[in-house]
C-alpha cells in the first residue's frame, strides 16, 4: 500500500514520554515489516497511525493525507533498561493538539495491541547463540 501524506506548517512541539511496553510493541510489530512501514488503524479515533524507522504519524480519518501530528526522535538508546519509558518530541501540525495526544495516549497502545492479536508469525523460530560472559 502506498499512501501520500502531507504537512501544513508546524504549529507547536514538546517533549514527552511513552510508556515502556508501547514503543517496545511498537518497534517489535515494525520489525517484522518486510517494506518498513506500520500501518495501525486506531478505529476508536478514526485515525491511522504510519510507523517507519523514524517517527510516527497520525492522520486523522476526516482529513485523509493529512498528518496531525508527528511524534519523532524516540531517544531509546538513553534508556537503562527495556522497562523504562521512552522520550520523544511530539510535533503538531494542527492548533488543538491536547485532546488530540490525550486521546492517542490511550487509543494507540490498545491499537497495537489489537493489532499485535491479528498478527499471523509464519517460519521457522531460531535459536540465537550467545556466548557466556564472564562477570
Amino acid at each position: 500500500m502506498e499512501i501520500t501524506c502531507y504537512r501544513d506548517n508546524e504549529v507547536g512541539h514538546d517533549s514527552r514520554y511513552l510508556p515502556a511496553a508501547t514503543y517496545n510493541l511498537a518497534i517489535t510489530l515494525l520489525a517484522r515489516c518486510p517494506n518498513g512501514h506500520l500501518f495501525v488503524p486506531i478505529r476508536s479515533m478514526q485515525y491511522l497511525a504510519i510507523l517507519d524507522a523514524e517517527e510516527f504519524v497520525f492522520l486523522d480519518g476526516e482529513r485523509r493525507c493529512w498528518v496531525d501530528i508527528a511524534w519523532r526522535n524516540f531517544r531509546s538508546r538513553a534508556r537503562t533498561s527495556l522497562d523504562q519509558p521512552v522520550e520523544y518530541d511530539a510535533v503538531y501540525y494542527r492548533s488543538d493538539p491536547a485532546d488530540i495526544m490525550s486521546r492517542l495516549q490511550t487509543e494507540f497502545p490498545r491499537a497495537l495491541q489489537a493489532l499485535a492479536g491479528k498478527e499471523k508469525l509464519d517460519g521457522p523460530a531460531k535459536v540465537i547463540k550467545f556466548p557466556a560472559s564472564r562477570v
